[in-house]
């Protein structure tokens, strides 16, 4: 049984960025902890503009970046909710998880939370976000929240992630600035577990898509829970296909591994 890791960088991202994904993990050095392992990879997709995670993280409606992330390892779990200006949301959702008595923040309580644990102001606003909320304006009018309703059924969403197997031990980490377009407050299923995100002793794994859809059907649990049924290629293209929007799935057990989605999605993998 290998160490390794996969990682993806969202459901539609295309695979030419294979190769972005590809480099980061040649960089990533191996740790003992799978904690610290599945986390590394998803710091650094925060911190690429790529990515819509972190510093590349898309707007809601009303202009403000509110980013979801949540990690897993074992029975252990921790994940922020809609929490604003932090760098790297994976490393606060760590913090919930080993350095506070719950497993999940939200808002202000996820910011004040950061602020607590050392993690200093940082606006992830980029021109590049802000001319994407320019022009949905311009194509939906300022003429109120009805017409903003309407063009959420043309709604995208992706997610960084990743899962490892280090020594027999897995987790799972995810981050994502949520789905354009959205409401201040939107909740997909990254931060959610059992919906965007499970790891346990049989595996990890992680979802990217259109949150909601992903969230009704708690897909990553769903697909934990029949790992050893079939084989997990079998389990996880039957549970993606079943989707009719952007869904993609990374998992990793004890001697397989996947990454599949109904849309392009680029992944990288390695074995240490």
């Amino acid at each position: 049984m290998e160490n390794a890791i996969l990682i993806h960088g969202g459901a539609g991202s295309p695979y030419s960025m294979n190769s972005v994904l590809e480099d980061i993990l040649k960089n990533i050095k191996f740790e003992n902890n799978p904690l610290n392992m599945v986390i590394n990879p998803v710091i650094s997709m925060e911190d690429n503009l790529l990515f819509n995670a972190g510093t590349g993280s898309v707007p809601r409606i009303d202009g403000s970046i509110q980013m979801d992330a949540a990690v897993m390892s074992g029975r252990e779990f921790g994940s922020v909710i809609c929490i604003e200006n932090v760098k790297n949301p994976v490393l606060v959702a760590r913090d919930v998880m080993t350095k506070s008595p719950h497993i999940m923040l939200s808002g202000d309580g996820a910011t004040e939370f950061a602020r607590m644990m050392g993690h200093e102001y940082y606006n992830p606003q980029t021109e590049r976000s802000m001319e994407r909320l320019r022009k949905f304006m311009e194509e939906t009018g300022k003429t109120g929240m009805p017409d903003k309703f309407k063009f959420l059924e043309k709604k995208t969403g992706d997610t960084v992630g990743a899962v490892v197997r280090i020594n027999g031990k897995f987790a799972a980490a995810v981050s994502t600035g949520g789905a354009f377009p959205m409401l201040r407050g939107r909740v997909g299923d990254s931060p959610i577990i059992g919906a965007g995100i499970y790891a346990g002793d049989k595996g990890a794994v992680v979802a990217t898509g259109i949150g909601e859809e992903i969230a009704r059907n708690l897909l990553s649990y769903s697909i934990y829970s029949q790992i050893g049924q079939q084989s997990l290629e079998t389990i996880v293209k039957r549970e993606v296909d079943s989707f009719a929007v952007s869904c993609g799935i990374i998992a990793i057990t004890g001697d397989e591994y996947i990454s599949y989605s109904n849309t392009t999605m680029a992944y990288a993998y390695r074995e240490f």
